[in-house]
């Protein structure tokens, strides 16, 4: 009885995705090169969602205004069709040349605890990070604070890996893996970096890192491309984090655990390489290798060629990659895509090709079979070394937001009945 029940929900559940048809309204807040990435949150406390995307913040719902967090005072020449060009902000799609950012990834959070959302600035590899100071509504430039001198790595992460309900930084300094936390009785004061791991290769442009529960233990671990460091018992600076060597890939973007078969094993998602083709997720099996550690099967969900992928679908410079779900079937889906001349445009594979948007849906079938269809919400704005999937209008669908070199855009999810 329980089978066939299970067998009527799934019926009706794939027939009601069969009704539904997901579309987009790209919305594009600015064409200036001003951030790799960006981020929301509800700066004036109206009820609203606001974006942040370099110095600037754009008031929800229609993101029209926009207020300078910090000065906007960056301008570039370059050429465009052949004329010469000037403009505010970086070298990007306004013209013919490659330039890179002060700010390469953000997020929002309540640093200090005093119940408005300030704004989190990863500069760029290697040099520092900084949280803006949310001013509560009163005008001027966001006092700026320093959380970490050193921030190594091109995707590092804002989540909780200590299991205490709140976010940390996660990455790497000094060739040292590890997390940065703030002082709550001091949050102007520079964060304090954990080490999880001896020194080693890691460096500030390095790809790919992540946090994940992947032994089902009920704590996060840390995730690089060489395998993953097991977060033990109890935390203390002092005590390294146990290392079991896998490979997932040459360096990508941000990494997840996710039971992607729902077999009882976490396995681990991410792209192979940043800059050319894949995006993978990696099978967590039953077995384990001659020294006890867990042995994972590369599933590539699109590669270098069409054929990798069942649906024809391929594009290259996966730089950056959420996990969300994103149709309300309770599954996580990924959401990706091109990151537009991460070294101009004639840098890196395929780099003026269409610069897409892409959330793939997690579809499970007989046999703990994995399906992950391709949805493509966008062709001509890409994303960045960030892309977000977030409601941004309140109505309980995830939007995405870019960062990049060809703007800000805020891409707006609209249900309506499939054809």
């Amino acid at each position: 009885m329980k089978a066939i029940l299970l067998l009527v929900a799934l019926v009706f559940t794939f027939a009601a995705q069969a009704q539904t048809a997901h579309s987009w309204k790209k919305l594009q807040l600015s064409t200036e090169f001003w951030s790799e990435g960006a981020h929301i949150g509800d700066f004036n406390k109206d009820g609203k969602m606001d974006v942040a995307s370099g110095p600037y913040w754009y008031a929800g719902p229609d993101f029209k205004a926009k207020y300078e967090i910090y000065p906007a005072t960056k301008r570039s020449k370059s050429t465009k069709n052949g004329q010469p060009v000037e403009f505010a902000g970086f070298k990007g799609a306004l013209g013919s040349e490659n330039d890179y950012s002060d700010n390469f990834i953000s997020y929002t959070h309540d640093f200090n605890n005093d119940g408005w959302t300030d704004y989190l600035v990863n500069s760029f590899p290697g040099k520092e990070t900084f949280w803006y100071e949310n001013p509560q509504n009163k005008t001027g430039h966001w006092k700026r604070h320093v959380a970490a001198d050193v921030t190594d790595n091109e995707s590092p992460m804002f989540a909780d890996i200590t299991g205490d309900g709140k976010p940390e930084l996660i990455f790497h300094t000094g060739g040292h893996l590890g997390y940065a936390t703030p002082d709550p009785k001091a949050p102007t004061a520079k964060w304090t970096f954990h080490k999880i791991s001896a020194k080693g290769p890691w460096q500030r442009f390095t790809h790919g890192i992540g946090i994940g529960d992947v032994n089902g233990d009920g704590k996060s671990d840390f995730l690089m491309k060489e395998g993953w460091w097991e977060q033990p018992a109890s935390l203390t600076d002092t005590l390294e984090w146990i290392f079991h060597p896998t490979p997932f890939g040459a360096g990508g973007a941000q990494m997840y655990t996710y039971d992607v078969n729902a077999d009882g094993r976490p396995d681990v998602i991410t792209s192979l390489v940043a800059h050319g083709y894949g995006l993978a997720w990696f099978e967590q099996l039953a077995e384990k290798d001659e020294k006890g550690h867990p042995k994972f099967k590369q599933h590539t969900i699109t590669g270098s060629k069409p054929e990798e992928n069942k649906y024809g679908v391929k594009f290259s410079q996966i730089h950056a990659i959420d996990l969300v779900d994103m149709d309300g079937d309770g599954l996580k889906d990924i959401v990706t895509g091109k990151r537009f001349w991460a070294h101009g445009p004639t840098g890196d594979a395929e780099p003026n090709a269409a610069a897409v948007v892409y959330w793939f849906r997690l579809t499970r079938t007989a046999g703990k079979g994995v399906d992950w269809v391709p949805q493509r919400i966008d062709d001509d704005s890409g994303i960045g070394t960030q892309v977000l999937a977030a409601d941004v209008n309140g109505d309980k669908l995830p939007d995405v937001i870019v960062g990049n070199k060809k703007g800000t855009f805020v891409h707006i999810h609209v249900l309506g009945k499939a054809d």
